[in-house]
């Protein structure tokens, strides 16, 4: 099905026809002209059978006896096919909060996932006839793809390189919009914005999942801290052999890089000790 403009004429223009045949359809009955009077009488009440009123942003899908006779977007008063029957579909913007799915990632790790997306219909035909009540349409195939979608990223990377339904909200976000627009086209559906409400780990992972991030947190400090110990070792020796304060062996380098890589690195604050003594 494809939306068509039904065949329309001015309401107020109709509905003045209608009166100006009603009044002379009465009087010629009066008169006992029938022949003028009876004719009057029944193209008023066709015409009166196809008066219409269309609210803004709705349309009007008029049918004639089972067949598809087009669709009213403009809003107004129009006198439209008559003994048609006429069904309103709504085109303005609407929201679909789905619930919490609980759901597998690409790692098999159980999370708890939901969106919103922001739809309209585009299409009255395809709305009404191509599927079964729209609404529910959009529904299941919005929890369907965003399904899909989370069954094929991870929930965080750790520090990894890749996509992950945490780490790129936006990408998920334009992907889900992407797939829910190819799956609701066939119901004569836009979708305008899909993107995630809602993601965590499911309640029987989340205390283990959470020690995992924190340490890979703790496992990447470390490694700055490590980093720049090294570099800060590296300057204090070049400073003390550029400027010539005291002649370091490589020994004296070895116990010294030592004792500044466990003050910098370790948790606790260091503790001085006088040495009075030789390292020989």
């Amino acid at each position: 099905m494809k939306e068509t403009k039904a065949w329309v004429i001015n309401g107020f223009l109709g509905l003045l026809l209608i009166l100006v045949l009603g009044a002379l359809g009465v009087t010629m009955l009066i008169k006992e002209s029938f022949l003028l009077g009876i004719p009057a009488l029944l193209i008023a009440i066709i015409l009166l059978s196809g008066l219409v009123v269309v609210q803004p942003n709705q349309a009007m899908i008029v049918t004639f006896f089972g067949s598809y006779a087009g669709t009213l977007r403009e809003s107004g008063l129009w006198i439209t096919v008559p003994f048609s029957m006429r069904k309103q579909v709504s085109l303005r913007v609407r929201n679909f909060n789905s619930v919490k799915l609980k759901v597998n990632d690409i790692e098999g790790n159980p999370i708890e996932i939901a969106a919103v997306v922001v739809f309209r219909v585009i299409d009255s035909a395809k709305a009404m006839f191509d599927v079964d009540k729209y609404e529910q349409f959009v529904e299941i195939q919005s929890e369907t793809a965003l399904r899909h979608v989370a069954n094929k990223y991870p929930y965080d990377v750790f520090g990894d390189t890749g996509y992950s339904l945490r780490g790129n909200s936006e990408e998920i976000a334009t992907e889900l919009g992407s797939e829910l627009q190819e799956r609701l086209s066939v119901a004569g559906v836009e979708v305008l914005e899909a993107r995630l409400t809602h993601l965590a780990y499911s309640t029987e992972i989340a205390s283990a999942m959470l020690q995992r991030q924190q340490a890979a947190a703790i496992i990447s400090a470390r490694s700055m801290i490590v980093e720049g110990a090294v570099g800060m070792v590296q300057l204090a020796i070049a400073q003390l052999q550029r400027e010539g304060l005291v002649e370091l062996d490589e020994e004296r380098k070895a116990a010294m890089i030592n004792n500044l890589l466990v003050a910098i690195v370790s948790d606790r604050s260091a503790n001085p000790i006088i040495n009075t003594g030789s390292l020989y």
